[in-house]
């Protein structure tokens, strides 16, 4: 193993922001290819006769593995480091969504979408967010998790209202096109400006008091991902988790995040607003998850989560009666109280992994938790494909994730207070 000591910064801005700065603006790249699926479902259903649910199995392909690779991911950049296997996923990713140009049948999409875009994306999920707050901050971790995690739905915001507009006037063609190139000019990006580890310029993270030693594990990666799994899954608080973040997956990404232009489509709203409307749940959603890492960092994690995940199980019990084929104020509401709980529940969760199975394994464990949110998310959005075909609406889906989030709620309170250190606060920053 290798350690280095590391020493405070003097840098007037901390290296530790510009990380996160390159960090956000690679999500936002690997988003634009995350938000396409939502506006494709129909262009594609029109251009080739496939089925909903033909359509939606790679959309899962996509979602599981996009789950199950994180840990894996997570255990790579420790590691070989978050710059190679970020600037390859890119890569990856944008292969996928060139190649989907060219396809003519259903399995193609699988091979494309679903799983070249599902590993690429997968590599550099929601635990790239956690491996940067855990590494280049002490201080500020929730925040920083919230700002990093709300990068999604900024990427979903400037995208998608673009790709559905592109998708109807241009063809779905193009979509993949515009995706696929886009998160490709993201990857020199990460090769020039990121670093592993505050120790490869000689500095401590952000909000460390006193030096501290780093060690740099040189196990196998997947070896290492199974054993921290193995571990974790000895403990209840892992299963409370993972059991809640399925549902949190369920009921967004999965339904919401897939389903809800189609939705909209069913009831004569144009595609363009639709879209619209899901992009302004980013709005929204960017505001809600940099509050949530806001209250992490103050509040019990436990409680935050359970008041999540009830708030958004009452909004989408309500959605059904709300759409129509125009837009209504109703909606609007709907939009903006479901749009500030959308991924709020990330930066308590990460927080909690950190708590329980610390520092050095809380990104691996979150990347496992994560795996489950993708696994309740491929799970919903075929089974929301499987019910629009069968009864010709996506009503029941809408109430059978409402439902699901209640248990969610129980769940998350469910979890033990973690009690062997103080409660959890923004440690001060050193003056300078």
């Amino acid at each position: 193993m290798t350690t280095t000591e590391l020493r405070p910064s003097r840098h007037r801005i901390h290296p530790a922001w510009w990380v996160a700065a390159v960090g956000f603006l690679t999500i936002i790249g690997a988003a634009a290819i995350r938000a396409a699926p939502s506006v494709l479902i129909d262009p594609l259903h029109v251009h080739f006769g496939w089925s909903h649910s033909a359509i939606s199995l790679a959309i899962t392909v996509n979602l599981v593995l996009y789950g199950v690779i994180a840990p894996f991911s997570a255990a790579l950049m420790d590691r070989f480091g978050m710059r190679k296997i970020v600037a390859f996923a890119l890569t990856m990713i944008s292969a996928g969504s060139i190649f989907a140009v060219f396809m003519k049948s259903s399995w193609e999409l699988i091979v494309y979408w679903g799983v070249m875009v599902g590993m690429g994306t997968g590599c550099m999920a929601m635990a790239f967010a956690a491996t940067i707050a855990t590494r280049w901050f002490t201080a500020r971790r929730g925040l920083v998790t919230g700002i990093l995690t709300a990068a999604g739905a900024t990427g979903q915001l400037v995208f998608l209202p673009l790709f559905a507009n592109l998708a109807t006037t241009a063809g779905w063609q193009t979509v993949s096109w515009t995706a696929g190139l886009t998160a490709l000019a993201v990857a020199p990006l990460v090769l020039w400006l990121v670093r592993d580890r505050p120790e490869d310029i000689g500095v401590m993270p952000y909000g460390a008091t006193e030096a501290v030693e780093v060690v740099i594990p040189t196990i196998n990666p997947a070896k290492r991902a199974i054993g921290v799994l193995v571990s974790a899954s000895r403990h209840r608080t892992f299963w409370f988790l993972a059991g809640g973040f399925a549902i949190c997956g369920a009921s967004t990404n999965g339904l919401v995040g897939t389903h809800f232009v189609a939705a909209t489509g069913d009831h004569g709203m144009p595609a363009t607003v639709g879209a619209g409307l899901l992009a302004l749940i980013g709005i929204f959603d960017v505001i809600g998850t940099i509050a949530s890492g806001w209250l992490t960092d103050r509040f019990d994690s436990r409680r935050l989560l359970a008041v999540y995940y009830g708030l958004r199980g009452l909004s989408l019990l309500f959605l059904p009666a709300l759409l129509a084929d125009s837009l209504q104020p109703p909606m609007l509401f709907f939009i903006i109280f479901y749009g500030l709980d959308w991924i709020a529940t990330v930066p308590p969760t990460v927080a909690l992994c950190r708590q329980h199975f610390g520092d050095a394994d809380g990104p691996i464990v979150f990347g496992w938790v994560l795996a489950a949110h993708q696994v309740g998310a491929g799970a919903i959005a075929l089974a929301a494909g499987i019910i629009r075909d069968e009864l010709g609406s996506y009503d029941l889906a809408w109430y059978i994730a409402g439902a699901l989030c209640a248990v969610a709620a129980f769940l998350s309170l469910r979890i033990r207070r973690f009690t062997s250190v103080a409660p959890p606060q923004a440690a001060p920053v050193p003056r300078r």
